[in-house]
């Protein structure tokens, strides 16, 4: 099987569904035509079909290696980075002025999902550079940006992002690594930081790290921390990489899946940094990349779905087995009841899963082209449900391929388990879902709830019935009221609820513009769309069940 590029399929969402013709309408992307759409789709398509598909499994049997300091990438890797920098496809929202292309989010999360999709592993490696990006663009002086950020978009550097520590994995604040002041304006940057994707390779010239470390001045927690670029190699008076700064990765981790992606635990010794942002401004500045990262890690699960389906749908075309109930039938396991079940399970989610990611990314394009606080508000509400959901999605589909595959699928020959293994991570990393789901009924309801009543409204205007919106809006009206546990208790079962409610949303506005989709629709409704009242009564359970037994009786 090859893979099969989803560029007519986003087109259409974002055509008869999302309304981009927003975005297209706005001054700021008047150049995102729908020739250019089109364009830059198809080209995506044929870099990932040809170019990166080819060598996910190459990534996934020979494993990237730290030898004598360096980490050497997966055999095709660095060819196949190189076709990406080259493309230009790092650079599809930089800004102009830096080298970018200057096109929307909308267009980047297009290109995310089929490059996820081609090989999950080496994409990882430009949605770090596309954070950072974002960063420095919003935060670093003008000194910084006209050494770096060029470079970064050019694909000739690239950028990483580096918060945990072995004591400080969600709880950021908690981290040791220290910023000195040095005598020149830079500081001098000690500690050690883990699970740093792609914190060492050898496909590009210099690698760029921004780290978050505290002054000597710095109060304990999020409020004390700072933002720093350290470089691998520090820029000579050319801006080119000169001599070696004293920062190395010290061990590479031995994960599940994503083995082409080296995960590296990375050690600063006094290394050379300059601040990006204010002093003690570090959390701000790094929540700009991870917002980007949140949503582009949605679609990454959503890229896996994508490929996952494709998988299996073409093995139940070809594989005979057994003799289904049913006349007329190709004597394949497609004929099966419970295998078709499984497949619309993958192509309902998959298609909902990416029209939540587009969705949030053409708001948070309006948002960026208006200025507009409705927009912006509707971005952040959907950035969690499209981290959380895209990533469950992707890991629910990938799992119903494996046994759609049956026993095959638990062999690592026909390529289905590594899908499986590869999304796995995506629902831990850039915020657990479950931190997703606290900081929807946390954060993203401190508007009384604004964001999510205009969200319901748009629900309760395409459904035939109106069960769905209703649940949605009694369980908002019970969290607003509700103490902060309470809330917490629920958070998953909401956003859940509300990705559901939304999934039913786009399907039928999809059916109403072409009648051959109305199965899937009428599928997820029954099968989907009607578990969100039940998601709703289990969001406002509280708390208190979850306490009910004590540690020990837990551990009985």
């Amino acid at each position: 099987m090859s893979y099969r590029a989803t560029g007519t399929e986003t087109q259409f969402f974002m055509k008869h569904v999302l309304g981009f013709e927003r975005v297209q309408a706005t001054k700021h992307f008047a150049d995102a035509t729908d020739d250019t759409v089109d364009a830059i789709l198809t080209e995506a398509g044929k870099l990932c079909e040809d170019i990166l598909y080819p060598v996910n499994q190459s990534g996934d049997l020979h494993p990237a290696k730290l030898e004598n300091g360096v980490v050497r990438t997966s055999p095709g890797f660095a060819d196949a980075y190189k076709a990406i920098a080259e493309g230009g496809w790092v650079s599809i929202c930089a800004e102009p002025e830096n080298g970018g292309m200057g096109l929307p989010q909308t267009l980047a999360t297009c290109v995310n999902e089929m490059m996820s999709s081609a090989c999950l592993s080496l994409s990882l490696n430009p949605l770090m550079s596309q954070g950072q990006i974002e960063a420095l663009e919003h935060h670093a002086s003008d000194e910084i940006k006209a050494i770096y950020l060029e470079k970064i978009v050019s694909g000739q550097w690239t950028g990483t992002m580096n918060l945990t520590e072995p004591q400080a994995g969600s709880d950021v604040g908690a981290l040791r690594t220290k910023a000195e002041p040095n005598d020149d304006g830079s500081y001098a940057i000690s500690g050690q930081k883990i699970y740093i994707s792609w914190g060492d390779h050898d496909m590009a010239e210099n690698i760029c790290h921004l780290v978050l470390a505290r002054l000597p001045d710095g109060v304990p927690g999020p409020k004390g921390i700072s933002l720093f670029m350290v470089p691998k190699y520090l820029p000579d008076e050319n801006g080119n990489p000169g001599v070696a700064n004293t920062l190395k990765p010290i061990s590479l981790e031995h994960k599940l899946g994503l083995h082409g992606s080296p995960t590296a635990v990375m050690e600063y010794e006094q290394a050379k940094g300059w601040m990006i942002g204010p002093e003690h401004g570090g959390m701000a500045a790094m929540f700009t990349m991870m917002n980007n990262a949140r949503l582009g890690v949605g679609v990454q699960g959503l890229g896996i779905a994508e490929i996952a389906t494709q998988k299996a749908v073409s093995f139940a075309m070809d594989r005979k087995q057994g003799r289904a109930q049913i006349e007329n039938g190709t004597g394949t396991i497609m004929d099966h009841a419970d295998v078709r079940r499984m497949l619309m399970s993958m192509k309902a989610q998959t298609s909902v899963a990416r029209a939540i990611c587009l969705d949030c990314a053409i708001s948070i394009d309006m948002a960026k082209a208006t200025g507009d606080d409705d927009w912006d508000a509707r971005a952040a509400f959907l950035t969690p449900i499209a981290k959380a959901f895209g990533t469950d999605a992707g890991l629910d589909v990938a799992s119903l391929g494996v046994q759609v595959h049956g026993g095959m699928g638990f062999i690592e020959e026909t390529g289905a388990a590594q899908y499986m293994r590869d999304v796995r991570v995506t629902s831990i990393y850039e915020g657990t879902n479950g931190i997703q789901a606290m900081d929807m009924v946390g954060r993203k309801l401190m508007d009384g709830g604004k964001a999510a009543y205009a969200l319901i409204d748009e629900i309760a205007a395409t459904l035939d019935h109106d069960a769905v919106p209703a649940a949605l809006t009694q369980t908002t009206d019970w969290l607003l009221k509700a103490d902060m546990n309470d809330r917490f208790a629920g958070a998953t079962s909401y956003l859940r609820a509300f990705a559901l409610a939304l999934g039913a949303h786009y399907l039928e506005k999809a059916a109403m513009v072409d009648p051959a989709r109305k199965p899937i629709a009428d599928f997820y409704n029954a099968h989907f769309a009607s578990q969100v009242p039940a998601l709703c009564v289990a969001a406002m359970a509280g708390a208190a069940d979850l306490y009910a037994m004590s540690p020990e009786q837990m551990s009985a």
